[in-house]
């Protein structure tokens, strides 16, 4: 039967639905927690992705008229999303060339990479081009522009590669201060086309669904073995496997340490940065088990340099607490009694290892203020 056929008969649709029950899987694996919030969460967190998918795959996908999109933000999050960034993406087309448009804006930290692969189909995203916004030459406005192609053209100030296999272009934009930060404003386009795009078609749609749906499960699934992987190491902060940060779309340079947190009502996980190395940003967050980071909309569930309280040593103590500890650099659970957390150093002179410990609540008002 033609793709038509099952566009006009509706078997497109109930292929998509099916696709989307099959990724109802990862929410009910037998380690996943029982409590009614870690469920209803679950739950949430596939409708979270699916709206995300449409977007990657439906409403921005097409690639010769690209545009940025939000691939994680305050209400769709993936991968221990970080609470300081911005994230934007734009679907590309490897044999096509772009322009990258931007003005750098004060963020504390810029990056601009190109990617292959996705979570729909082999689970990776691995890194095919890379722009450190401090290598970036902008004019009087802070202006700059980006060629992005396979090869580089002779009138390029700045590049960035691909490859025939790339399919999308990530931002990473972070703040120190999201009240005071300004973003920087990104545009691109196809470079050297005048084409207006075509009307949707059946085989547009049936790929367009097909994909989102295999985003959900194939993201779902992803992070659902990250969560399970860490259940070796409760309570511990163990550096991650930098290689496999690397292939899902980890930024070159971040270091990245990952695990899980478990916590009795009277307890509070004590986590010790012994020293804040010379680098250009750091932050510790905490996250549900789906590896979604807490709502930092209404709860204090990160810290970074500029939050955080520094001892007079130089270490930097946080508190991970069901209530307020009386204490500086309070991590709030927001009702939850587990889940994930990220401890990440981007740009780090040396590698500093996070020390934690599992307390009585009643003693942190024993620790040093």
């Amino acid at each position: 039967m033609a793709v038509s056929d099952d566009v006009i008969s509706g078997q497109v649709w109930s292929d998509f639905c099916d696709a989307l029950k099959r990724a109802g899987q990862q929410v009910l694996r037998p380690e996943a927690p029982l409590s009614e919030l870690d469920r209803a969460e679950g739950w949430r967190y596939l409708t979270r992705l699916l709206r995300i998918g449409l977007e990657m795959h439906l409403e921005c996908a097409d690639p010769d008229f690209p545009a940025f999109f939000m691939p994680s933000h305050e209400t769709g999050k993936i991968g221990a999303d970080n609470p300081d960034n911005l994230y934007l993406m734009a679907r590309i087309n490897g044999a096509n060339e772009y322009v990258l448009r931007g003005t750098r804006g004060s963020v504390s930290y810029l990056s601009v990479g190109s990617q292959k692969g996705g979570y729909e189909s082999d689970g990776k995203m691995e890194q095919t081009g890379f722009i450190d916004g401090n290598d970036l030459q902008l004019d009087d406005e802070g202006r700059f522009e980006i060629i992005v192609s396979a090869t580089r053209p002779t009138d390029a100030q700045h590049w960035l590669r691909i490859e025939p296999a790339s399919n999308a272009v990530l931002v990473r934009q972070t703040f120190l201060d999201r009240k005071t930060e300004r973003p920087a404003a990104l545009t691109i386009e196809r470079r050297n086309s005048d084409a207006q795009p075509a009307p949707i078609n059946a085989q547009r749609i049936q790929r367009a669904l097909h994909n989102t749906a295999g985003f959900v499960e194939g993201t779902a699934t992803l992070f659902a073995n990250w969560a399970q992987s860490y259940l070796a190491h409760p309570n511990q902060l163990p550096l991650a496997d930098q290689a496999l940060c690397q292939r899902v779309g980890g930024d070159p340079n971040i270091l990245y340490y990952h695990s899980y947190w478990e916590l009795k009502d009277d307890e509070a996980l004590v986590i010790r940065l012994p020293r804040i190395p010379a680098c250009r940003f750091w932050n510790l967050q905490i996250n549900n088990w789906w590896m979604e980071s807490l709502d930092y909309r209404y709860h204090r569930i990160h810290h970074n340099a500029h939050s955080a309280q520094v001892a007079a040593d130089g270490s930097v103590t946080l508190i991970l607490a069901h209530r307020d500890p009386g204490a500086a650099n309070w991590l709030e659970t927001a009702g939850h009694d587990r889940g994930t957390l990220c401890l990440r150093w981007v740009g780090a002179s040396e590698t500093v290892d996070p020390e934690l410990r599992v307390v009585p609540h009643a003693q942190l008002k024993d620790l040093p203020r």
